[in-house]
């Protein structure tokens, strides 16, 4: 075997630890997220709505990557728990704005502690999360964080 072969290993492959490092950082916040009351595609709602709200449904799906027909049922559920209202823009019928409610809001201030115990979760600082967020920045279309 030449060493071309060994960019065929299944250990070599970028995608491979990408797709297996995605699955378990969602098993990482899974516990952590729980006493929120929040799934981990939930709390990417939520983090985008604490930045910014009202948002339309498609600004949210945009900057989440999502598609607008897999983002809806996500906020329905977090409406259904009284985190966010979905709205009819006065100045177009046809676009949804998401806002938070006075709960979805509060629940902000509980979720400051996630990021310090997913680091301590994995054993990594701020900075170290910061380079590795960068380093996949290309493989998630966006430009590193300067």
């Amino acid at each position: 075997m030449d060493s071309r072969d060994d960019l065929l290993l299944l250990d070599n492959q970028v995608c491979f630890a990408i797709v297996t490092a995605a699955r378990n950082v969602v098993s990482i916040y899974r516990p952590i997220l729980e006493p929120l009351g929040l799934t981990h595609p939930q709390y990417l709602v939520m983090l985008a709505l604490w930045e910014r709200a009202p948002r339309s449904l498609g600004e949210l799906a945009d900057e989440l990557a999502l598609e607008p027909a897999s983002l809806s049922p996500l906020v329905k559920r977090l409406e259904a728990q009284g985190l966010v209202s979905r709205e009819r823009s006065p100045e177009d019928e046809r676009m949804l704005r998401i806002t938070l409610t006075g709960s979805g809001a509060a629940l902000r201030t509980r979720a400051l502690d996630v990021p310090g115990q997913v680091m301590a979760a994995v054993g990594l600082d701020a900075d170290a999360l910061a380079a590795l967020r960068d380093a996949l920045a290309p493989f998630a279309g966006r430009m590193p964080r300067t």
